[in-house]
């Protein structure tokens, strides 16, 4: 009868560590278990140790066909499988993270960007602040990378009054899964904050309407409240926006 070997069954158990590792990381900082560093410290050991199991499950795959051991090949098969999952969700987002400049404050208008108001109080322990640019990075710097990476980012010339592109800005927000923190008609202010599933990450996203000879112009700011890089987060919002109004 044939026996299933250690090494077959140690990979297997390493694929699905690797693919606890995945969920339980990011989810760990969501639910204030696990610090922001090792959360997202887990993502890369998840997806570099998936793809040593795949390598490690190839090799004894071809060794299981060759002695025809139908058993642990078929476990190799499954470890191979739950291996790949964390380098298909994982691999091109640690690949293409270099590809995006080290920013995270968007913006329509980097000249005068809208202001945050009422979601002000609401971040009172977020490591980034809503001054646009810094000592380290000063606005002009902030606007250029950020024109130079997302050259789509710009304002939306309408045909809607101010009250009118309020109340839809609103609208299109909350239909995109937004949390509607501040509608204010007689400023022309819609504030919002976006939160990912998996960490649970905020970001916060403000909508200026003012008004013009033909309409309304609206101006879109989305600050992520965590990590110098937001890999093209605030961005895509944006553009969503945008293009759904």
């Amino acid at each position: 009868m044939e026996k299933i070997n250690s090494s077959t069954r140690m990979l297997l158990l390493s694929a699905a560590i690797m693919l606890v590792i995945m969920l339980t990381g990011p989810l760990g900082y969501k639910y204030g278990f696990v610090p922001l560093m090792p959360s997202l410290a887990s993502l890369l050991v998840a997806a570099l140790g998936s793809a040593f199991v795949f390598i490690g499950s190839l090799v004894f795959l071809f060794l299981a066909y060759k002695k025809n051991l139908v058993k642990n090949r078929n476990m190799l098969l499954l470890s191979m499988g739950l291996s790949l999952l964390p380098m298909i969700i994982m691999g091109p987002q640690i690949a293409g993270a270099g590809s995006f400049p080290p920013i995270h404050d968007i913006t329509t208008d980097t000249v005068t960007p809208p202001e945050f108001h009422e979601i002000v109080k609401h971040r009172t322990h977020a490591p980034n602040d809503l001054a646009y640019g810094s000592k380290q990075l000063p606005a002009e710097e902030l606007a250029a990378m950020q024109l130079a990476a997302y050259p789509e980012v710009k304002p939306l010339e309408t045909g809607f009054s101010v009250d009118e592109a309020v109340s839809r800005a609103e609208s299109v927000l909350k239909s995109q899964g937004l949390d509607i923190v501040s509608v204010d008609p007689q400023g022309g202010l819609v504030e919002a904050t976006a939160t990912s599933f998996w960490f649970g990450f905020k970001d916060d996203l403000v909508v200026r309407v003012t008004a013009t000879e033909s309409g309304s112009r609206i101006d879109v700011r989305s600050v992520s409240r965590v990590g110098q890089s937001d890999i093209g987060a605030n961005a895509r919002r944006i553009e969503k926006f945008l293009a759904a109004f």
